[in-house]
């Protein structure tokens, strides 16, 4: 465990404003261990799965095919999931408006010491921390009852519409997705829901990463499994940055307008006896354009057991993690020093 945060500094886009030809020291990324920064990396034949196909009642071929995705890549990108474009469209255009609001503005909603809810950066755990090069509004949605709305913008007048439309959508999309993935394991639909609870967490994420003077020294966001059980990402329409690493490989992650990239968290990889996989990604920086992506985190509530379940442990499949509780308590400690808090748990 890290002690108390230490202070923080400025927001990337204020040390762009700085006019830096380089990055400050601490956004230089040094370490290894996952891989050199590479924009040249190959494109990944991700799957892309229809999720209107999931309803029909003799879809035992797209079960199969969600199975094999989040078993290999433990991602895929989501199609005809039910959210309208022009929400998308909302969403992606709300979240440029509110980080190009004056930084006098946007301070109104700063997240404060030790808090994860608000607008800024990350928290600073760790004297050699590297930081990611970029800043981000993050924001608890649900349950309701438990919302910090001081830190939901009021400017642009349209953010907590938007937000709490698409936060609703996202969850209709997240209750189908947990009955099939419990399916394509041929067990009880209900069995995920159950597992992380009714008052399971619904978290938000605006990321803005500003232009990069040196993309090849500093990354967007360092590499990392996600702490949950699933993610929904709404990638920029039009700048790449998102990578993923498959069999010791990275791999750039294409652009699909509409689609949501459905990401496997830490806690459902646990939870499956590794049967999805959690997979790295990383973001990478840009010296020519800006960009922008919004993800929801749908986290078990806190004070569930998240452990394999029963039905998934066998003798030619032993049992691979501990049990856990607020998993998430321990989860930035681990990442911002560029290790896999996963790796805590497994036997």
């Amino acid at each position: 465990m890290a002690g108390v945060e230490l202070e923080n500094g400025k927001t990337v886009q204020e040390l762009v404003e700085d006019g830096r030809n380089e990055p400050p020291n601490n956004y230089i990324w040094e370490s290894d261990n996952f891989g050199i920064i590479d924009a040249s990396v190959p494109f990944g034949d991700i799957p892309v799965i229809d999720i209107s196909l999931l309803n029909n009642s003799s879809s035992s071929e797209v079960l199969d095919k969600l199975r094999s995705a989040l078993s290999s890549w433990g991602c895929f990108q989501a199609v005809n999931h039910g959210i309208e474009n022009s929400l998308l469209e909302e969403v992606r255009g709300v979240s440029k408006e509110f980080f190009q609001l004056p930084m006098t503005e946007k301070q109104k909603y700063a997240r404060k010491t030790g808090q994860c809810d608000g607008y800024g950066n990350d928290m600073i755990l760790f004297q050699n921390q590297t930081l990611d090069w970029n800043d981000r509004l993050y924001l608890l949605v649900s349950p309701e009852d438990d919302r910090k709305l001081e830190y939901w913008p009021q400017n642009p007048q349209s953010f907590r519409r938007i937000l709490n439309e698409y936060s609703a959508k996202i969850q209709q999309v997240e209750e189908h997705l947990l009955k099939f993935m419990a399916r394509s394991l041929c067990l009880e639909e209900d069995c995920f829901s159950r597992k992380f609870g009714k008052r399971r967490l619904i978290e938000a994420r605006f990321n803005y990463y500003p232009l990069c003077p040196r993309p090849d020294l500093a990354l967007g966001f360092k590499p990392h499994g996600d702490g949950s059980a699933i993610t929904f990402l709404l990638q920029d329409k039009e700048v790449e940055g998102l990578q993923v690493l498959k069999d010791d490989q990275w791999f750039h992650v294409p652009i699909i307008p509409c689609a949501l990239f459905v990401i496997v968290g830490d806690q459902m990889e646990i939870t499956t006896n590794g049967i999805f996989k959690s997979p790295v990604h990383t973001a990478l920086t840009n010296s020519n354009k800006a960009r922008h992506t919004m993800a929801v985190f749908s986290t078990p509530e806190p004070g569930k057991v998240i452990e394999p379940l029963g039905e998934l442990i066998s003798d030619k499949r032993p049992r691979l993690y501990k049990a856990i509780t607020d998993y998430m308590d321990t989860y930035f400690d681990f990442i911002q020093q560029a290790k896999r808090p996963i790796d805590a748990v497994k036997i």
